[in-house]
């Protein structure tokens, strides 16, 4: 599966969504909405471990560990084990499309494990995508916590997670890795798209572009506000610069995350510290600017308000006690 295999390497709010829906219209590449399949792979304890689960899995990395020591070849006879796992299942959705020659897998989480996925596959096709951090920030702020800036830091600090490790990935310059800047994507889709089509090997297919007249699979995962438009657009590129124009509060805290970002990486995904605040000094210079719209409300941002309105305070409160009593029943209920 290897040669068939393209991952979009980008983080959450980064335009990923909008680029598979693109890069999966060709008639030779065919995609899944965000199929999650490697993340649980790697933290099975050999390479990275969980948190938590509902196993001992603290004796079972070291069991793993012992277990492949034994192998014939070792951690070799482990990578090989995973990639047989995820082959089948890459190879098996693959055959349900008669034309396509490729599989594109588009999971944002992968971002943080690209060691483990280039260990698999690495001579796969990676294109990594990258986006302002800002526009980001502001975006995740926006899609999921009513532009609360602070309460979305708090809850992921999505830029301190992804910008260094997906710099650290571009940065490894392998010739089969292609960096592309969102704003150059929506900006210029044809030559981008064109640049992609060239690195997969497949010939240039511009009506890609017109994503929206495409059937697309739309399952639980993805930015469903690519739904809005049928191509790229670039309404959101400045977007955060104007919501920052009119909120000290909000720049102030972006500024402080910026500060805390190593500059080199800032330098890799294409945003120099230098100019990177120059989207917002321009939109000072200009005319006068209305603070943007609050995004629309629709059933998936719904959803997340109420998911995170119902766990704040949730292992404290009435709600958590209730919930907590009704998994206890569910439980017994559906013992075996």
């Amino acid at each position: 599966m290897e040669d068939k295999m393209l991952f979009v390497i980008g983080s959450p709010r980064s335009g990923s969504t909008m680029l598979q829906r693109m890069i999966g219209s060709h008639s030779k590449i065919f995609t899944h909405p965000e199929p999650h399949l490697m993340t649980p792979l790697a933290h099975l304890g050999y390479f990275h471990n969980v948190e938590k689960a509902p196993y001992d899995h603290i004796n079972a990395a070291k069991a793993t560990r012992e277990f492949v020591d034994g192998l014939p070849h070792g951690e070799q006879d482990y990578v090989d084990a995973c990639r047989a796992y995820t082959d089948t299942l890459y190879g098996r959705m693959l055959s349900t499309n008669d034309q396509a020659a490729v599989f594109l897998d588009k999971t944002p989480a992968y971002a943080l494990i690209t060691d483990f996925i280039t260990r698999l596959y690495p001579q796969a096709r990676y294109v990594a995508l990258t986006r302002h951090p800002l526009a980001i920030l502001s975006s995740f702020a926006n899609s999921f916590f009513e532009g609360d800036f602070q309460a979305a830091y708090n809850f992921n600090p999505i830029l301190d997670r992804y910008v260094p490790a997906i710099a650290r990935f571009i940065r490894q310059q392998r010739d089969n890795t292609l960096h592309v800047r969102y704003e150059d994507a929506v900006s210029d889709p044809d030559t981008h798209l064109r640049r992609i089509f060239e690195f997969v090997g497949l010939e240039h297919e511009p009506q890609a572009i017109q994503y929206g007249d495409f059937d697309h699979i739309k399952k639980s995962y993805g930015d469903p506000k690519v739904e809005d438009n049928a191509r790229p657009v670039t309404a959101s590129v400045d977007k955060w610069a104007v919501e920052l124009a009119n909120d000290p509060a909000k720049l102030a805290l972006a500024r402080s995350v910026i500060s805390g970002l190593p500059p080199e990486d800032l330098d890799t995904w294409g945003y120099p510290i230098e100019t990177l605040f120059d989207p917002l000094d321009q939109v000072r210079a200009g005319a006068a600017h209305d603070a943007p719209a609050r995004e629309r409300l629709n059933a998936y941002r719904l959803q997340r308000k109420l998911l995170l309105k119902l766990r704040r305070n949730i292992h404290h409160n009435q709600l958590g006690k209730a919930v907590k009593a009704m998994r206890y029943y569910c439980d017994v209920l559906l013992r075996d």
